[in-house]
């Protein structure tokens, strides 16, 4: 965006990674969904494409924001006149250090998981967002044992009822073919021959993509497809290594029977987790899928960055940070403007792409002396994403978030083809949950985005022999 704005001016990026990462088959669904895959290019075909764009293969050191100064790790140092940090978030990682918890973030995170996947035979999952529920759908031929903190599955995303609404498609042994998905992937040359240590997980790469577990074969050694089991409403309490469990003479459980049954087990493993509800499981190894943490390190040392609750950068309205001449986007940055009633943060690819975006005519317009309008994609949070092989689509405060009790839910389901819950308040709609082929998400978006009272329609809002597209057309 910045090199259509400034097409004389020398753009820098800088990246710790030889990739960038490119948006490709973009479609916009609605006024404020959008659909893309993310794919892996190398930097050279961005050079090619924008010439005035320098790309700099270089991890920053340090930031002196009173000098207008970068300083990168192979010693070079960099004045700037305008500075958008765009460097994501790093996974949570439930314990630092341990060579048998398995953080996945990027592509070489995705590529440890797989080989060592390919030599587990049970593996525990702790997480309940977008990543644990497509791995523990995605795996085959290994135990999982899912430890989430919620009382339903994929709690980021929905609520109980689409959570049982799902449940089926995780147990059944049958899957449908993926669709084929047509990505090329560029690695770093060699990367495959020498074994990645775990040290080399400090070096962030860059997010991964919505359909990043294509191409990974996800097989343990098991001959079985699927075996998941959850716990509920549990965090990991400790995790031990197998010498130090064998001294502490504890006992722990076989993978649940069909009826349940919970027997001691005989076989000893690598790691061992104790929940906080008591079970202690035995496990090849751990995978943490608990969130992201703003990656802020770099840039924090010797400059008075606000910096919001949950780690982030605070910005303003102009994607500002509170520095002057420095702007930040996407999972770095955390909105501290008061949004619209119907939208929120959240650190998803959909809305880095869109601050990134915005930020770039934000800095435009302030280098130029020009007002600017906030973006449109800030009025409505829209997000549309496959779980389970399931279209989804969440709109607005999806899951009554910030409503209070002061709402109401409605809901339509039909098992095995479509969920549709909406969230109502003083007649308005104000989000939805829609799982499957439903149609709905255009009129949905309209309906939140214009606050229309619905109370006249009650509940055949919702009643599937009524077109509902047709009344709000």
């Amino acid at each position: 965006k910045l090199t259509m704005e400034f097409p004389s001016e020398d753009i820098f990026l800088m990246t710790a990674s030889p990739v960038i990462k490119a948006i490709t088959n973009y479609k916009q669904v609605s006024k404020t969904l959008e659909e893309f895959d993310v794919e892996e290019q190398p930097s050279s075909l961005l050079e090619k494409r924008y010439p005035n764009i320098k790309v700099i293969q270089s991890g920053v050191k340090q930031l002196k924001s009173d000098e207008h100064k970068i300083f990168t790790e192979d010693g070079k140092e960099y004045m700037y006149e305008k500075l958008c940090l765009c460097a994501g978030a790093k996974p949570k990682l439930i314990y630092e250090g341990n060579p048998y918890v398995l953080g996945i973030r990027d592509t070489d995170s995705a590529q440890t998981f797989q080989k060592n996947l390919a030599q587990s035979e049970r593996i525990v999952v702790v997480g309940n967002g977008g990543i644990a529920l497509e791995l523990v759908y995605e795996i085959q031929g290994c135990e999982v044992i899912w430890a989430i903190k919620d009382k339903a599955i994929g709690n980021t995303f929905f609520d109980a009822g689409a959570a049982e609404f799902l449940i089926p498609k995780l147990t059944a042994e049958n899957r449908e073919t993926p669709i084929e998905c047509k990505r090329t992937k560029y690695t770093m040359e060699g990367s495959e021959e020498k074994e990645r240590s775990t040290a080399a997980s400090d070096k962030l790469g860059s997010a991964l993509g919505p359909d990043w577990h294509e191409g990974l074969c996800l097989k343990g050694t098991k001959e079985f497809s699927h075996k998941v089991h959850i716990e509920i409403l549990c965090e990991v309490k400790k995790i031990y290594l197998q010498q130090e469990f064998i001294q502490l003479q504890r006992t722990s459980l076989t993978f649940p029977k069909e009826d349940k049954k919970v027997e001691p087990d005989e076989v000893l493993w690598p790691v061992y987790v104790e929940l906080t509800n008591g079970k202690i499981y035995g496990c090849d190894f751990i995978v943490s899928a608990t969130g992201v943490v703003p990656n802020v390190k770099p840039f924090l040392d010797g400059n008075n960055f606000a910096v919001a609750e949950d780690g982030g950068l605070k910005v303003d309205k102009h994607m500002h940070t509170s520095l002057p001449d420095i702007y930040a986007a996407g999972d770095i940055c955390t909105a501290s403007w008061e949004p619209s009633p119907v939208w929120h943060q959240m650190r998803l690819w959909t809305q880095a792409r869109q601050m990134g975006w915005y930020a770039a005519k934000c800095m435009a317009a302030d280098t130029l002396g020009e007002s600017i309008d906030m973006d449109f994609s800030f009025e409505l949070f829209a997000h549309v994403t496959k779980f389970f092989n399931y279209k989804v689509v969440v709109l607005g405060k999806y899951n009554a978030q910030g409503l209070g009790l002061d709402h109401e839910l409605m809901l339509r389901c039909t098992k095995g083809q479509e969920y549709v819950k909406v969230v109502m308040q003083n007649g308005r709609m104000m989000g939805a949950v829609l799982i499957g082929e439903t149609d709905l998400e255009e009129t949905f978006e309209n309906l939140i985005l214009n606050q229309m009272d619905l109370s006249a329609y009650g509940e055949d809002l919702l009643n599937p022999d009524i077109d509902i597209e047709d009344y709000f057309d």
